[in-house]
């Protein structure tokens, strides 16, 4: 008994395209990847390996001299610790401030709002410099305190701006019909408005964040007590150490002997440093493109 002809599968209509898609994006993220894992690399590898030129995909030695390193610091703990701390205060009293400073702003019956907004702007481009600022800074007895790497910043002008615009493009039947039902302020600021600004509190508090964690110049300038500096402090000593290590490897013809380059230890650095970043910006990046243009949006 013959069997049927099947009839020949089809191809979808639009193919082509589909497969054309899914290459181009496999080679962009490939492009994006790369260079972290890069990184990634180069912290396992030897100092020969790492100065010298070309791809690397995978390490011909596996190393840990870099980590080594860093952790040979008996001070990396608590200066670690400091920004954790220093980040996650100094991103709730930003957010609260600029909460407390947009709120009011968005307000379009507030008496002499432009001038205000002005007021708020004018710092933003224009500052004393360096001198005028230590000088208020050792005025207000904050050298050597841990206070002087969260107070200074808590007043983030343009996170303020982005949450007023963001507030004025909400409905303004929220906050009336509150009114109506004889709710205050401040229960429509806390139980209406910020449970509808998730997007731009997220927005503000990752930018905090992030401003927070990398920061090391205050510290550098304003902290003496070991105590009290950050992490990215230690790690700037690290490269300092090491770079000078080699350079005087190389000057003497010895760079051959050199366990540590300077790509060694800034990878390892690198990957230490961004770690409580990549955890929290998942959490926070379905939010982060609809806060800023919300944010942009009404002026």
């Amino acid at each position: 008994m013959a069997h049927p002809v099947r009839p020949r599968a089809r191809l979808r209509p639009g193919w082509w395209f589909d497969t054309l898609n899914i290459g181009l994006m496999g080679l962009l993220v490939l492009l994006i990847l790369y260079p972290f894992w890069q990184v990634v690399i180069l912290s396992f590898s030897t100092a020969l390996e790492a100065t010298s030129l070309g791809f690397h995909f995978w390490p011909k030695t596996w190393s840990l001299e870099a980590y080594k390193f860093l952790f040979s610091y008996d001070e990396i703990i608590r200066p670690y610790l400091n920004s954790i701390l220093r980040t996650v205060s100094g991103t709730a009293l930003e957010l609260l401030f600029t909460v407390l400073a947009a709120y009011p702003l968005a307000k379009r019956e507030l008496p002499f709002r432009s001038t205000v907004t002005a007021y708020f702007i004018i710092p933003m481009f224009f500052s004393g410099g360096l001198i005028p600022s230590y000088l208020l800074i050792k005025s207000l007895g904050l050298l050597d305190n841990f206070l002087v790497l969260i107070l200074p910043g808590a007043v983030a002008i343009f996170s303020i701006i982005i949450m007023r615009n963001y507030l004025m493009s909400l409905d303004a039947a929220l906050e009336e019909s509150a009114l109506m039902d004889g709710a205050g302020y401040w229960t429509i600021l806390f139980r209406i408005i910020l449970p509808v600004s998730t997007p731009v509190l997220a927005t503000v508090a990752l930018w905090g964040a992030v401003g927070h964690w990398n920061a090391w110049f205050d510290a550098m300038i304003y902290i003496r007590d070991r105590d009290l500096t950050v992490i990215q402090v230690i790690m700037r000593e690290m490269l300092t150490s090491v770079s000078q290590q080699y350079n005087d490897l190389v000057l003497s013809d010895n760079a051959q002997q050199a366990e540590l380059s300077l790509s060694n230890v800034r990878s390892g650095i690198t990957l230490l440093s961004i770690g409580p970043i990549v955890l929290i910006y998942p959490w926070l990046q379905k939010y982060f493109v609809k806060g800023i243009m919300m944010g942009s949006l009404k002026g």
